[in-house]
């Protein structure tokens, strides 16, 4: 749909939408202490975003936010934000507009300081030249062993998948244990008008458990429909979020062909029972990774989790509230699990961002 148009319903309910996202971010970010601006579009075309404190107003690239996900808006939003924390709460106007307050400000806060339109990496550390190459040599060698996981000898296969989760076991721990200060981002998976269903949120579960990310159900909005809805946001390193991303890919794909093959299992009664069968593979998953696990504990690989990550996602969202679920374990539920404990991890991720778009940068 062309950027430039949208029906005089649609933009007063795209209006409203960034009133209550401002004084969502408001409140969750920044204590309720920033006084609503003016919030506009701009026909501009060189910034995504920018704070104007003489006319007190936050402008929006209007291709932008007609064109990109709901989250991207979020992330320039408060990336304005903070420039007006900046200006109008602490008074700070004899620095650089992404100088030291300001970056303190972001870092505080999980926003993305180096104003991408995309949400970004945050985080003041190491040099980000040392650091990709680092990345890029973790990547390059997880790659490579889920490439031979794909091995149509099984027992090779198993090995390889085994190795790829020593491998980032063993990075992640080294990590955290330096505790030096990382650059941390977010991806977004998901089809925001659709509800979630129970195999997504139990690949979530397994996500953060093995794959050193942290997983929330965040709202979103869908500008051309005029519609609120849900998305999936997953925060950590870069070479985590891309692995997680490449796992939500692969389980959800997966568990669906496994049900379509297995659909005569005497236990599967009829089609209302694909989601249990479906979450049944991805519980026979989790199982297996913890057997990996125990088995690396055994070789003193013991993950005690990242405070770092804990602090950035904690930042972004200070007052998140944890829910268990229920689980009916039905035969169906039963023989998912078992086609799930014989899954093989394979196929190599891909370099940079999943969604194929590269970030975009703004000046604001």
């Amino acid at each position: 749909m062309n950027p430039a148009w949208l029906s005089i319903e649609l933009e007063a309910a795209l209006v409203r939408e960034l009133d209550h996202w401002y004084d969502l971010l408001n409140d969750r970010l920044f204590g309720s202490r920033l006084r609503r601006p003016l919030l506009a579009l701009s026909p501009g075309v060189t910034r995504l975003g920018a704070w104007w404190s003489r006319t007190r107003a936050i402008e929006l690239q209007r291709a932008f936010v007609l064109d990109r996900p709901w989250p991207e808006v979020t992330s320039v939003l408060s990336h304005e934000m903070a420039h007006q924390y900046v200006d109008e709460v602490l008074g700070v106007r004899d620095e650089t507009a992404h100088g030291e307050t300001f970056r303190r400000v972001c870092e505080e806060r999980g926003i993305d300081a180096r104003a991408s339109g995309a949400p970004g990496a945050a985080g003041l550390g190491v040099d980000d030249g040392l650091a990709s190459a680092a990345i890029d040599r973790v990547l390059e060698r997880v790659r490579k062993l889920l490439a031979l996981a794909g091995s149509s000898n099984q027992h090779e296969a198993e090995i390889a998948m085994r190795r790829a989760h020593e491998l980032m076991l063993r990075h992640n721990i080294e990590a955290a244990a330096a505790r030096e200060t990382r650059a941390f981002e977010v991806r977004h998976v998901g089809e925001p008008l659709r509800r979630a269903s129970r195999v997504e949120l139990d690949v979530m579960s397994v996500l953060e458990e093995f794959f050193f990310v942290e997983a929330i159900r965040i709202p979103t909005y869908v500008v051309h429909a005029g519609a609120r809805g849900h998305v999936f946001e997953l925060c950590g390193t870069r070479a985590n979020v891309e692995m997680a991303v490449h796992v939500y890919e692969f389980l959800r794909a997966t568990a669906a062909r496994l049900w379509e093959e297995n659909r005569r299992d005497a236990r599967v009664t009829s089609g209302r029972d694909r989601l249990a069968y479906m979450a049944g593979v991805i519980r026979g998953f989790r199982d297996k990774l913890a057997g990996e696990r125990a088995q690396l504990r055994g070789t003193g690989l013991v993950w005690r989790g990242d405070a770092g990550l804990d602090d950035y996602f904690r930042a972004r969202y200070p007052r998140i509230i944890r829910r268990r679920r229920t689980e009916r374990i039905s035969g169906a539920h039963q023989a998912g699990r078992e086609a799930g404990r014989q899954i093989v991890l394979n196929r190599p991720i891909e370099r940079g961002p999943s969604a194929g778009t590269a970030p975009r940068r703004l000046r604001g």
